[in-house]
């Protein structure tokens, strides 16, 4: 609930802070004193835009700033303040602030730490709910009905939000397959042309390499021919220099052990004789590496051009065309078993699709039953409030599937008939600024204890009413706050005020050419007086008196 509110240069409050309590406050007040802005003020806490014209005439900012207590965080806070990376200890309070600059701009702070405007407005559906005589939120807005009716049916979505989102997985699984499998279909002509192209050429790792290599040495072959024709000449001739090492070897041996000279020149002679056979070792293997054959470089050239203009096709490297093949042997495998894959994806789609709607049926029908039990507690509240020719109605209808979620299949709306015979419509578009008041809380009462923000104001709810009427409203705002913990209400009606467990004053005063609106919490006396002014008008009489004690005495 809201504890204290803190005001700082806020149009004509220089400086006030505030305490509030459990239970029912009032605030009164003359007209134009000042109580609307005390509500653009929490406004600023709650997220609302920050307009330069709150500032205070020749002040450079504004700031307002509230504390909030909690016997246990409510989770949509938990939740919020998380994601945001703040911390907030069990039992310590939640402070917000937000200054205004008079040139422009705004800052905001939770516990301090500085954090965006969005926060404030995430985090004010738990905070403060507030009802005006031109409210186009809460409970006006149909956006939110159906929430409600759900906490006051006390049903739990979780399992139907699980529910949903298997389903939703389900689905968008069996939409990719299906896409896919369509896809592939438009592509197997193709595949199986690409494939058998590339099936008749046999492509294999490292032969890009291996076949420029030997075109290389092709080349170099016929590069080389003349030289290597007449070293083979000088080689194979009767004359070759190597038969001629070997005569002379064989001579020299015949004659070597006659001088050790003779010896050494054997040795070295048989030296001469392996290197020159190695020599001709490697000739001969050099010319058949660089044999120059026109077909066979033909052949070579032809096949490296093919493997090439094939890896350009596909976008790929050489080397990567066996990857290419496998792959699309693959994709046809794939196609060929497609069929019995998507009967499997649908089949579970189908399964979760069911034990979705058993869940959304389930829901709706405790809907059903919670709408009705609603509308009797309302119709209940209608009479005293003079709404007794009004009717109310929970309406419940079945959304188109494109619409249906994690909240299930049902669209949920309040509507009213104000006149005996009317059709039912909308809140906001047929009840007037008072009746709205009314039916709003006649509906908060129905849906008492069933959770919701931690502090709820109404704003002159009793406009246009007095007497029993105003009674009843009084009577019914006790009530509320009694249920809700935290209920503040800005009222013109002496009845509303004597039920208030705390009686805010709102006064404006002028000084020369400066105005100020103060704010303060009156004490026994100050509340008699007060209500006697609200009875009496301008001038207070005994008789307003006896009656203000009288309104107090009954509460």
């Amino acid at each position: 609930m809201l504890t204290r509110l803190s005001i700082r240069n806020i149009v004509l409050i220089e400086a006030l802070d505030l305490d509030f309590a459990r239970g029912l406050g009032v605030l009164t007040g003359e007209t134009g004193a000042g109580k609307s802005i005390l509500l653009d003020a929490l406004g600023l806490i709650l997220g609302d835009r920050a307009e330069t014209a709150l500032v205070r005439a020749g002040e450079a900012k504004a700031s307002v700033t509230a504390s909030f207590e909690f016997a246990t965080l409510p989770t949509l806070i938990v939740n919020a303040l998380d994601e945001a990376d703040i911390d907030l200890e069990p039992g310590e309070p939640l402070l917000i602030r937000r200054q205004v600059k008079a040139d422009g701009g705004s800052k905001a702070f939770v516990n301090d730490q500085p954090t965006s405007v969005a926060l404030l407005r995430e985090l004010a559906p738990a905070l403060v709910e507030l009802h005006g005589q031109h409210d186009d939120r809460g409970l006006v807005n149909p956006r939110g009905h159906r929430e409600l009716l759900d906490r006051y049916a006390g049903i739990d979505l979780g399992l139907l939000g699980r529910r949903w989102a298997s389903w939703a997985k389900a689905e968008a699984q069996l939409s990719e397959a299906q896409r896919a499998q369509e896809q592939a279909k438009l592509d197997q002509d193709l595949l199986i042309a690409h494939l058998a192209e590339l099936t008749t050429l046999e492509p294999q790792a490292g032969e890009e390499a291996r076949l420029a290599a030997t075109r290389a040495d092709m080349q170099k072959g016929e590069k080389l021919s003349g030289d290597l024709e007449e070293l083979r000449h000088i080689w194979e001739g009767s004359d070759a220099p190597l038969a001629s090492l070997r005569v002379a070897a064989r001579k020299l041996d015949r004659i070597a052990e006659e001088h050790p000279l003779l010896k050494e020149a054997l040795a070295s002679l048989d030296r001469a004789v392996i290197e020159a056979s190695e020599a001709e070792d490697k000739l001969q293997d050099a010319a058949l590496a660089l044999v120059h054959d026109p077909q066979a470089l033909d052949a070579a050239e032809t096949r490296l051009f093919e493997l090439r203009a094939l890896a350009r096709k596909h976008r790929c490297e050489v080397d990567a065309l066996p990857d290419v093949m496998r792959d699309m042997r693959s994709k046809l495998d794939a196609i060929e078993g497609g069929d019995a894959q998507l009967d499997a994806l649908e089949a579970a789609a189908k399964e979760a699709r069911a034990a979705y709607l058993t869940a959304a049926e389930k829901a709706q029908t405790a809907r059903i039953k919670a709408a009705k039990q609603l509308d009797k507690a309302v119709a209940a509240e209608l009479a005293p409030l003079k709404l007794d020719a009004a009717r109310f109605l929970t309406a419940i209808g079945k959304l188109p599937e494109e619409k249906w979620g994690a909240h299930g299949m049902d669209s949920a709306e309040f509507l009213i008939a104000t006149n005996p015979g009317a059709d039912f419509a909308p809140l906001a578009k047929i009840a007037s600024g008072g009746e709205l008041s009314r039916f709003i809380l006649a509906l908060k009462v129905a849906l008492a204890e069933k959770g919701g923000a931690a502090t709820i104001i109404f704003d002159e709810i009793d406009r246009g009413v007095g007497g029993a009427v105003a009674s009843a409203i009084g009577d019914r705002l006790s009530r509320l706050a009694s249920a809700e913990g935290q209920l503040l209400a800005v009222t013109h009606s002496p009845q509303v005020a004597a039920r208030g467990g705390q009686h805010y004053l709102i006064a404006k005063a002028s000084s020369g050419t400066v105005t100020k609106t103060s704010v303060v919490l009156l004490d026994d006396t100050g509340r008699q007086e007060e209500i006697a002014r609200m009875l009496s008008g301008a001038e207070v009489t005994p008789e307003a008196r006896a009656q203000a004690d009288r309104l107090l005495e009954g509460v």
